[in-house]
């Protein structure tokens, strides 16, 4: 039999990991905390229509990546969207305007990639682990609901602040110290966000993507339902800078919420501050930080015979979606290999 591996964490690279391993034979379980897969590559919906409020397309150059978007169900590969870019501020991803890159649109919504690579896997959703100990050669998990869980080998595909957090509870060592000091010198950055719904025949502005040159505290706002076949509403998203999200993080959401929507206001037009539907979204960590990537995944195996893998954006070159599937991939084929 194959050892049973655990995986926390239900985005893009803990579900892409637990996929190649599901594939090759292993038994997986993902358990995730929140009520569906996805982390970051998040979509939420108003009346019926999807509204992107984590990344805004996903793009990359790597093929095995894009063919694996490219399976889902609508994927339009090769999408140009945004078409229409307005203002010189500073994108998320640079990178992703570059002749290499190939930006791709899911009409069903980000999400709908992580629910195709959960496809045929043990999820458990609404699975909070509260920590980790070690007894002989496994891994005991202790769970918020007070259930717990044991494997040999553990996969973290979280947040890396998340991940620090995890790996805080285990007995100290030589080797978990190494990893601790190494991913303590990254950083993930915040990003308030909003979603925004108004009347189809609201004055849309001429622009699918507008990167706000003056303010102080927008980083981007999208027209999300020029991604949408048909919409039926009007959607914008508006997504601050970290360093004005940082200083806010801990306000009540309806105080930086109004900020947020003033200043969209006062840069698309006053329209903006009477929406059908409102809903503010704290992304404590958004992203890794630009240019703090490690070159592959990490995987070690203690002395008690265990071994820990970790993943996600923080562990592949470029950061974003891409950095995260190709992450999982990696750490499950080093696994298969019965490395280290």
């Amino acid at each position: 039999m194959q050892r049973e591996v655990i995986i926390i964490g239900g985005g893009i690279a803990g579900l892409q990991c637990g996929r190649d391993l599901r594939l090759a034979g292993h038994a997986t379980r993902v358990l995730e905390r929140a009520r569906g897969v996805g982390g970051r590559c998040a979509t939420r919906r108003f009346k019926g229509q999807p509204i992107d409020f984590g990344p805004m397309f996903l793009h990359g150059h790597a093929l095995p990546f894009l063919h694996a978007v490219a399976e889902v169900a609508g994927a339009i590969p090769g999408s140009a969207w945004p078409h229409r870019i307005q203002g010189q501020g500073q994108p998320c991803q640079p990178s992703a305007f570059e002749a290499a890159e190939q930006r791709m649109n899911l009409p069903a919504g980000m999400n709908s990639f992580a629910k195709h690579l959960a496809a045929g896997q043990d999820v458990r959703l609404l699975t909070c682990v509260t920590g980790l100990s070690l007894e002989g050669d496994r891994f005991l998990l202790k769970t918020e609901g007070g259930e717990t869980f044991a494997c040999q080998d553990l996969v973290l595909a979280l947040a890396l602040e998340e991940t620090l957090g995890l790996l805080a509870t285990l007995e100290p060592s030589p080797e978990l110290a190494s990893v601790r000091t190494l991913l303590g010198m990254f950083t993930s950055v915040p990003s308030l966000t909003l979603l925004a719904a108004y009347p189809l025949d609201a004055r849309a502005p001429d622009w699918d993507l507008f990167y706000p040159d003056a303010s102080g505290s927008l980083q981007l706002i999208a027209q999300d339902s020029r991604k949408r076949g048909a919409p039926k509403y009007l959607t914008l998203v508006i997504q601050a800078r970290p360093r004005w999200s940082r200083e806010r993080l801990e306000l009540p959401q309806e105080s930086w919420a109004a900020e947020l929507l003033k200043e969209a206001a006062d840069c698309v037009g006053e329209w903006v501050l009477r929406p059908l539907w409102l809903s503010p979204h704290r992304w404590r960590f958004a992203r890794v930080d630009r240019g703090n990537e490690l070159s592959r995944p990490v995987l070690i195996r203690l002395k008690t015979g265990q071994r820990l893998g970790l993943a996600g954006d923080v562990f592949a070159p470029g950061g974003g979606v891409q950095a995260a599937w190709l992450s999982g991939s990696l750490l499950a084929q080093r696994i298969l290999s019965k490395e280290p």
